[in-house]
């Protein structure tokens, strides 16, 4: 039995060890490719959100509605506050970058809808 717990042990280290993000036995390189994986998943997912705030505007501009949304962004800010701090990582900073993503989907919202200045 207790080869057997041993041989399971050894298993799951081995795994864990090869899971992509471990930065365990991994070279500064190997490290830095995994960050640049991981910050193209970023940019793909900010498209995403801008893909949706074109949906945002076409149904804003149906029903009549601004494009800003005072209560909509707070709690924007507050959710992704709040996640920040159950994941460990700087609120404060979180919240610049959300700020920054409400700002790009407005405008984009804008653009839409014929109230921008871009096309």
């Amino acid at each position: 039995m207790f080869c057997l717990i041993g041989w399971v042990s050894l298993l799951v280290r081995i795994t864990f060890m090869q899971m992509p993000g471990n930065v365990y036995d991994m070279s500064l390189e190997q490290v830095r490719s995994e960050i640049t994986r991981v910050d193209a998943g970023i940019i793909r997912l900010i498209a995403e959100r801008q893909e949706l705030a074109d949906r945002v505007a076409r149904i804003k501009t149906r029903n009549g509605i601004a494009i800003h949304d005072e209560k909509r962004s707070a709690e924007v800010l507050s959710l992704a506050c709040y996640q920040a701090v159950e994941r460990k990582i700087d609120p404060v900073a979180v919240r610049k970058i959300f700020e920054i993503l409400i700002a790009m989907s407005e405008e984009r919202q804008k653009e839409c809808s014929g109230n921008g200045d871009l096309p």
